[in-house]
């Protein structure tokens, strides 16, 4: 008999005490020593003649409040890391409950319905049969009565914290799980379809049931997907990369495939939008838009000045000549407006800058 772990392939262990102290190090190494949280697993592969072909994954029991040094909002990255696995179609969900706990209140369970509606995927399992208060029972559960599922309940008697310190056999805790279930008057008439060896029968059993049920549906995605793969491989098939039709038709495609980026980037439909700041098309319009008028906004002028200047540039050019007349001279306006006009000149060529700018960037971002 032998383990080993992913993240040391290289060593096997056959001493199952460094196997548990592997894995609370690799715990420590991956989440810190105070109880902090990953949704990276630790792989660990067990090969002995004693134990059924399974694949379990062990996921955290959910957290209400956080201890340590885990976040605030720990119980919804919990949830979520759960529902990541359960949410599988091909993976079936072993929903574990405390029988001194009313199942009404099982997150395990509540949480396999909300996946899995109509209990086809859902084992039940109710552990802490013996620390139940003495006249109550979980028998009805366990009959599949109470709240049925497909697949049915089991019970477990697992060793307690003072047997797994005091290093109790597993097979002493078997042997001790077995006598609770013979002795016990309630589960005495069901002891053959309870206990942790029937436990690993049925998950054997039903995991391959399900993977019988799974596989078509499996199996003509892959066939699918093969399709399209050799569609794919197809059209390479015949390539030659010192094609010189080929580096063109390359070239084109490439040169294509930019100009509809660019064009995108500026348009604004792209595929990938930034949620973080504005990119593009949206900077330029905001060039445009906001920071342009701000630059005309911030230019002044004296009315008093300007006035002065209408009226000497009016008299400038009647020179000698009285001043009469409605309206004002053609020149006068020009000299005047040109002026003005001059000054617009530099948040023009402020914008044009900036505008420039963003189209080099977007450029940028395209190739």
């Amino acid at each position: 008999e032998y383990a080993e772990f992913l993240h040391c392939k290289s060593k096997k262990f056959t001493d199952f005490d460094e196997v548990r102290q592997e894995i609370e190090a690799e715990t420590d190494r991956v989440t810190g020593t105070n109880k902090g949280i990953s949704p990276v697993p630790i792989n660990l592969r067990v090969y002995s003649p004693h134990v059924l072909n399974l694949t379990l994954i062990d996921l955290p029991g959910i957290t209400k409040v956080p201890v340590g040094d885990q976040p605030q909002d720990i119980e919804y990255q919990i949830k979520d890391m759960i529902l990541q696995f359960i949410s599988r179609e091909s993976s079936l969900i072993l929903a574990v409950t405390p029988a001194n706990m009313d199942l009404a209140n099982s997150d395990a369970l509540k949480m396999a319905k909300e996946v899995d509606p109509q209990g086809l995927r859902t084992i039940g399992v109710i552990t802490k049969l013996d620390l139940m208060d003495e006249g109550t029972d979980a028998r009805d559960v366990l009959e599949n009565k109470l709240l049925p599922l497909r697949r049915g309940y089991i019970g477990v008697v697992n060793r307690s914290q003072k047997d797994i310190d005091g290093k109790k056999d597993i097979r002493a805790a078997l042997a001790a799980e077995r006598k609770f279930f013979l002795s016990h008057p309630a589960y005495r008439h069901m002891a053959d379809r309870m206990g942790t060896p029937h436990l690993q029968k049925v998950l054997n059993q039903q995991l391959t049931n399900h993977i019988r049920e799974t596989l078509p549906s499996l199996r003509s995605k892959l066939q699918s997907q093969l399709l399209s793969l050799e569609k794919e491989v197809e059209e390479y098939k015949n390539f030659r990369p010192d094609d010189p039709t080929r580096k063109t038709k390359a070239l084109l495609q490439m040169v294509q495939q930019f100009g509809v980026d660019f064009e995108k980037r500026i348009e604004g439909s792209g595929d990938q939008v930034d949620t973080l700041e504005l990119s593009g098309g949206a900077r330029i319009n905001r060039i445009f838009h906001e920071r342009f008028p701000f630059e005309l906004v911030k230019m002044e002028f004296d009315e008093k000045d300007l006035r002065r200047e209408i009226s000497y540039a009016i008299k400038n050019i009647h020179g000698v000549r009285q001043v009469t007349g409605l309206f004002t001279p053609d020149l006068a306006f020009e000299a005047i407006v040109k002026k003005q006009v001059v000054k617009l000149k530099e948040p023009c060529l402020k914008c044009v800058d900036l505008v420039i700018q963003e189209l080099i960037n977007t450029v940028r971002q395209c190739t």
